[in-house]
C-alpha cells in the first residue's frame, strides 16, 4: 500500500492545483466562482485561501483517503484516472477539518512546522478551514464525469449527513477537553471517533459507490470497512503520539507529548484511568487538566499509562478494529489484487511509523 500511495500522491497534488491553484488570478476566480458584482481583489484571496491551503499540504501528508477513493474507483472497474478530480474531494475535506481542529486545540505543531493559525492568524486559518468543506463541492457542481442527476443528488446528500456528524464527533471531543473529569465510557470514545475520522472515511467509500453506480450491499460493505479502518487509524495516532514522544518511532510532526498537552481524552486515558490504583488516575487527570505541563509530567503520564497497559490495550483494539474491517469486504467479490491493497492498507494504519 506504500507503493500506491507513493504513486498517486503526485497525481492527487495536480489534481488539486486544478481545483486550488498556487497562484490565484481573475480568471481562475470568474471561472470558478463566476462574474463578480463589482470586482474580485486575487492577491487578498490568494493570502487568505491558496497560500495558506499549499502551505499545509506541501508540508507531507500521504493523501491516503484520496488513493483509497481510487482504489475502490478501480475495482468497480472504472478508470481512476477519469476520476482524479473526486478524489480531491475527502482530501481537501481532511485537510480543512486539520486546520480547524488546531485552532480548536490550540495546536501548536503540525506536520513538523507551526500550525497555521500561528503563521497566518486565528482568522484566516478558520477562513481558510471552513472554506475547504465547500470548495470540493463545486467538483459535483463541475461534473467532470458527466455523472447522471440523480447520483450527483445523492453524492451531494451523502456529504451533507456525513459531513454533519463529523461535527458531532468534534463536539464531543472539544466538550471532553473542556471538561476537568475523564467521564466518558469507551463505546462514547469509539462513537466520536466513528464521527470525526471515520466519517471522512466513509465519505472516501461511499463517493466511489455512489458515483459508480453500486448497488446499495456494496455501499454499506465499503462504507463499514472505510469507517472501521479510519477509527484503528486514529488510535493508531494517539499512540504514534506517545510512541513518538519516547523515541520509539519516526518522525511524527506534532510537538513532545501533544495529546497530553492538549488534555487529550483518548482511549488510552480512559483505559488507565479504569485500570489504576485511585491516587495514579488522579494524579493523571491531575496532569491533563495542567494548562502547561512540564516534560517530566509529560513523562509522568507515560509511565502511568504503560504501567496500566494501556498502550497495548489500544493496539489490540486497532487491531481487532482492523480485523473488522477486513471482514466487512470478505463477501464481495473484489479481485486478489484490490483485497491485498485494502488488507494491507489495515495494517499500515496502525503500523505506520509517521
Amino acid at each position: 500500500m506504500r507503493e500506491t500511495l507513493a504513486d498517486w500522491r503526485p497525481a492527487v497534488d495536480e489534481a488539486i492545483a486544478d481545483l486550488v491553484p498556487r497562484e490565484i488570478d481573475t480568471d481562475y476566480l470568474e471561472s470558478f466562482f463566476g462574474t463578480p458584482t463589482y470586482e474580485y481583489d486575487p492577491t487578498g484571496i490568494q493570502r487568505a485561501l491558496a497560500t495558506p491551503l499549499w502551505d499545509l499540504l506541501d508540508r507531507g501528508g500521504k493523501r491516503w483517503r484520496a488513493v483509497l477513493f481510487l482504489v475502490f474507483i478501480e475495482e468497480f472497474g472504472e478508470d481512476p484516472a477519469e476520476y482524479l478530480p473526486y478524489a480531491c474531494i475527502p482530501e481537501i475535506l481532511h485537510n480543512g477539518t486539520i486546520i480547524v481542529d488546531d485552532v480548536e486545540d490550540g495546536a501548536t505543531i503540525r506536520r513538523g512546522e507551526p500550525a497555521l493559525h500561528r503563521v497566518y492568524g486565528r482568522d484566516i486559518a478558520l477562513n481558510a478551514g471552513n472554506a475547504m468543506y465547500f470548495l470540493p463541492l463545486k467538483i459535483l457542481t463541475q461534473d467532470p464525469a458527466g455523472l447522471p442527476a440523480d447520483r450527483r443528488l445523492a453524492a451531494y446528500e451523502m456529504l451533507m449527513h456525513e459531513l454533519n456528524r463529523t461535527h458531532l464527533g468534534q463536539g464531543m471531543d472539544i466538550c471532553w477537553h473542556n471538561e476537568r473529569e475523564v467521564r466518558i465510557t469507551t463505546d462514547q470514545y469509539l462513537e466520536m471517533c466513528a464521527c470525526k475520522t471515520g466519517c471522512l472515511g466513509r465519505i472516501v467509500a461511499r463517493l466511489a459507490a455512489i458515483i459508480t453506480d453500486q448497488p446499495p450491499d456494496v455501499e454499506r460493505a465499503v462504507a463499514e470497512y472505510a469507517e472501521l479502518t479510519a477509527v484503528a487509524f486514529q488510535i493508531g495516532d494517539d499512540i504514534l503520539d506517545i510512541e513518538h514522544s519516547l523515541g520509539q518511532a519516526g518522525e511524527f510532526g506534532k510537538e513532545f507529548g501533544n495529546d497530553i498537552r492538549e488534555g487529550k481524552t483518548t482511549l488510552m486515558v480512559i483505559h488507565a484511568i479504569q485500570e489504576s490504583e485511585p491516587e495514579r488516575a488522579r494524579r493523571l487527570q491531575e496532569i491533563l487538566e495542567t494548562e502547561d505541563n512540564t516534560d517530566d509530567e509529560i513523562l509522568e503520564a507515560f509511565e502511568i499509562l504503560t504501567a496500566a497497559g494501556s498502550i497495548e490495550y489500544a493496539r489490540e483494539q486497532a487491531l481487532e478494529l482492523a480485523a473488522q474491517a477486513r471482514g466487512a469486504i470478505d463477501g464481495l467479490d473484489f479481485d486478489a489484487e484490490t483485497t491485498r491493497k485494502l488488507e494491507e492498507f489495515t495494517e499500515f494504519v496502525i503500523e505506520r511509523d509517521e
